[in-house]
């Protein structure tokens, strides 16, 4: 394949998903997706009541102009024209941006917009930009240059967000964050600071794909207002991906009792309650809040007395613990089991009955066979039943026969 063929490929969202044609005019219904209004138009006209693509029943044939996506579409039409010449190479124009960067010449920030702009259009672009010599070497290097303009650290997140899908890049960029150049790290913090949810999600998600070992991640879990950012994140903003992104990050740095101190300091485990607690929240958030209420309680002595005082926290795990997947459930379990059976904390464990514990604790031991979730909820009902009877319940028969082994699991 000659290299002037391989950057006018078309982005298939640049096609209309009825007739697969370039848009010239591109609108979005209300279902979200995003048509050439002449075939949509056609299509509505013609007495359907459903979005084409998705099939949904529509509640308004309303459509909007999406300008983002046209403007796109028009930087591209007239890039390709160029692209489409067998003479024409994009090296020179990619080689003048990127040194315009480096020496942060008059031109830097809109150098900046045209490798985004590039990068965006296609995979093709993106494979010549990572393989251009020194081009990942440059952005990180900007990192470290004092800048305190958020529009240039979200142009570099995402630049660098856009590019982690290509081979060999996470590798490259691991190394020249952790050889030396770790003072870059603080420009994530501001971006989590000052930047506005896409960019957040950006920088978290690059942050997050460097982590190939602990040193790395104890590196970033120290880095200044990291953390303390993150919880605000949390805690501060609506947007639901954004929360998954945190919790994510949060998961893979909280590796010693320190951090996790740290994080329960903060009000962590406050806000994970109130996530469990929320009906809307996505399946992927619970679980990841359930995982880390596992570390948190397994490691930390405030921890544990965070979940005690935290009125939501176990009623939370309560109603989750039989609509999440396997994996989480012996999250929620190992929480249960480390506040009621190894510190029997009567608190949590009057609180577990009277959320229906045992029978839901029942029914998990039925549904999992063998194993430690099985343990785990057979010395949860062993030691429920038995502050249930004090209170004057009987769940006698078959319960009083159960035998557990207690050493399967122990709190780090």
């Amino acid at each position: 394949m000659e290299r002037g063929e391989l950057y006018i490929t078309v982005p298939s969202v640049f096609r209309c998903p009825i007739s697969m044609d370039i848009m010239k005019s591109p609108v979005s219904l209300c279902t979200g997706v995003t048509y050439d209004r002449s075939s949509i138009q056609l299509w509505l006209d013609s007495g359907h009541e459903t979005c084409p693509a998705t099939m949904q029943i529509l509640p308004s044939k309303d459509f909007v102009p999406n300008l983002t996506l046209r403007r796109l579409i028009n930087v591209w039409n007239q890039s390709s024209v160029r692209l489409s010449d067998p003479h024409f190479s994009p090296q020179p124009k990619v080689s003048l941006w990127i040194q315009t960067i480096e020496a942060r010449k008059q031109g830097f920030l809109e150098s900046l917009v045209k490798i985004v702009e590039f990068v965006s259009l296609s995979e093709h672009n993106r494979r010549f930009l990572v393989s251009f010599n020194g081009f990942v070497e440059v952005i990180v290097r900007t990192l470290n240059q004092e800048c305190s303009e958020v529009r240039v650290l979200e142009l570099i997140v995402t630049v660098l967000d856009l590019i982690l899908v290509e081979n060999g890049v996470r590798e490259k960029l691991h190394k020249l964050v952790f050889n030396g150049n770790t003072e870059c790290l603080i420009f994530f913090v501001s971006v989590l600071r000052k930047g506005d949810p896409k960019s957040k999600i950006e920088a978290i998600r690059v942050l997050e794909s460097i982590l190939l070992d602990n040193e790395s991640r104890r590196i970033v879990a120290e880095t200044p207002k990291l953390i303390p950012n993150l919880i605000d994140v949390l805690e501060s903003q609506n947007d639901r991906d954004l929360k998954d992104t945190v919790l994510s990050l949060l998961i893979l740095i909280a590796m010693n009792r320190t951090i996790k101190t740290q994080l329960v300091q903060l009000g962590l485990v406050k806000l994970l309650a109130a996530t469990l607690s929320d009906q809307s929240a996505a399946v992927s958030t619970v679980e990841k809040s359930l995982k880390l209420l596992s570390m948190a309680c397994t490691c930390s002595g405030d921890g544990r007395t965070a979940i005690r005082e935290e009125p939501k926290c176990v009623t939370g795990i309560m109603e989750r613990l039989m609509k999440v997947s396997k994996t989480a459930r012996e999250d929620a379990v190992l929480v249960l089991w480390s506040m009621c059976f190894v510190f029997r904390d009567g608190r949590v464990q009057d609180k577990v009955v009277r959320n229906n514990g045992i029978t839901k604790l029942l029914l998990v031991m039925q549904s999992e066979g063998e194993g430690n979730v099985r343990k785990m909820s057979g010395d949860l009902v062993k030691v429920l039943r038995v502050g249930s009877k004090m209170n004057g319940g009987d769940f006698g028969g078959a319960l009083g026969r159960y035998e557990t082994n207690t050493t399967h699991i122990m709190p780090c």
